[in-house]
């Protein structure tokens, strides 16, 4: 039975070879990163942080195999489609002789209908290389397969939309004058990306778990292996909506840069680039709520004085990921927004869950310390620079004081740029709940002074 179905993926693979599907590529000449957003989780594995206030500019492949948002291992050689500039389509014929600004306005206008394009061929690529066969190969239920695609396939009629809209209103010559209008028009579509992008932790974790049957593995793998899929993984095709999401941002940046004050496109690209912040930030906000609430709902407590309201009101996870004690066990540690919870991952039911390893520490009782290289020794005894016991790198001290509890915690980062990360959210949390606790103060003695104020007059 399973040579039977082993050969029917192979039939689907050399079909999709004969039909010469390609996923997109990126442009050779890329525009600069959106730095108002913090970048988001790789899919690929390196070190373990996850930044969450950043989830729609990073990948969300990290919610299972524990890598962080920041170095990564570089990405294999992939074969790109072939893309070419506007200034190879414009028609010196029809058209008249172009500013240098003006051409770079219209190769980020061109970047745009090329970008859409792209898109709508990777998504049809997802439906057709992968979600299909494996449905008629019976290697995924329906259900499950609905669970992780959601609505992949309503995606694609809405950038159809927005790409015949940029065709009609591109001249003869090849070049257009006014887009500003038809994006004000069409954004408010990419509300619908609300659902998509907060659901893309659980079909992660989903995905992950199915690659552990052999042969959901199988297929997979020979869909990487051949050459429709650009050496690109099904998450990537997955995750193209999100990273297409973030790259509007960039685009009408590079527009607005040379769109002169006096243009006739500037009012509506103005009013474009507020909408598309606007609606990034929001389901920015609605998707780290999402991840916050799917990790909340995996943590298992050993006794019910592990609970902790701080966890149940949390609505930002600011990060997580893996780190190891002093005696080299494996601990995964969350940063909510008002606590830090340390846990062991362990499988329950089939299903990766978080058990509590200690009580929970409020983040403004938390005391932290950045321990120099060749502090610590496994076994968690302090040493001296110079003892002769083994050199131990990249360790940092979390403490926790409360009446008579001390509790002590050194972790291990994978490298030193992933401790500093850890300490720079750490850092940033504090922060954040010394200011909410100043503005709650402030707003306390308002409320107190404002019944004497109203009495004198």
């Amino acid at each position: 039975m399973e040579n039977i179905c082993y050969r029917a993926i192979t039939f689907y693979v050399m079909v999709l070879q004969n039909h010469q599907l390609e996923p997109s590529s990126k442009r050779v000449k890329p525009l600069s990163r959106v730095t108002s957003l913090a970048s988001l989780i790789s899919p690929v594995k390196a070190a373990p942080l996850k930044r969450i206030g950043q989830t729609l500019q990073r990948s969300i492949s990290f919610r299972s195999d524990c890598r962080p948002w920041g170095r990564q291992i570089a990405p294999a050689i992939t074969k790109r489609r072939d893309s070419k500039l506007w200034s190879e389509t414009f028609d010196l014929g029809l058209g008249h002789m172009l500013s240098s600004t003006e051409i770079k306005r219209q190769e980020a206008i061109f970047e745009l209908s090329q970008g859409e394009q792209d898109l709508i061929e990777d998504l049809k690529l997802a439906k057709k290389a992968y979600r299909d066969p494996m449905l008629k190969l019976s290697i995924m239920t329906e259900h499950e397969l609905n669970q992780i695609f959601f609505t992949l396939d309503s995606l694609i009629p809405l950038h159809e939309d927005l790409l015949s809209r940029l065709r009609e209103a591109r001249k003869p010559d090849g070049s257009t004058d006014h887009v500003g209008h038809i994006l004000v028009d069409w954004l408010p579509c990419l509300e619908t990306y609300n659902s998509y992008c907060s659901n893309q932790v659980a079909a992660k974790a989903l995905l992950d778990h199915k690659k552990q049957d052999h042969r959901v593995h199988d297929f997979l793998q020979r869909c990487l292996e051949s050459p429709f899929s650009r050496k690109l993984d099904l998450w990537s095709f997955l995750d193209i909506p999100r990273s297409r999401l973030v790259k509007y941002p960039l685009l009408l940046r590079e527009m607005l840069k040379h769109t002169s004050n006096d243009h006739p496109d500037r009012q509506h690209l103005d009013e474009a680039m507020n909408m598309i912040q606007s609606i990034v930030a929001d389901i920015n906000t609605q998707t780290g709520e999402s991840e916050c609430r799917y990790y909340k709902e995996r943590l298992l407590y050993l006794e019910s004085g592990q609970r902790d309201l701080l966890i149940d009101s949390s609505r930002i996870l600011s990060c997580h990921g893996e780190l190891k004690n002093n005696r080299g066990a494996k601990l995964h540690v969350f940063l909510f927004q008002d606590v830090l919870v340390v846990t062991r991952a362990i499988t329950q039911n089939e299903q990766l869950c978080y058990q509590l390893h200690r009580q929970p520490i409020p983040v403004r009782d938390l005391e932290w310390e950045d321990l120099q290289d060749a502090e610590v020794r496994l076994g968690g005894s302090i040493r001296g620079a110079f003892s002769h016991s083994e050199r131990i790198k990249n360790f940092f001290r979390v403490v926790f004081r409360s009446g008579g509890q001390l509790q002590t915690h050194c972790f291990q980062a994978s490298d030193a740029f992933n401790k500093q990360q850890w300490l720079n959210c750490i850092r940033q949390a504090k922060e954040a709940v010394w200011s909410a606790e100043c503005g709650a103060a402030q707003t306390a003695c308002q409320d107190r002074a404002r019944p004497q104020h109203d009495a004198q007059h």
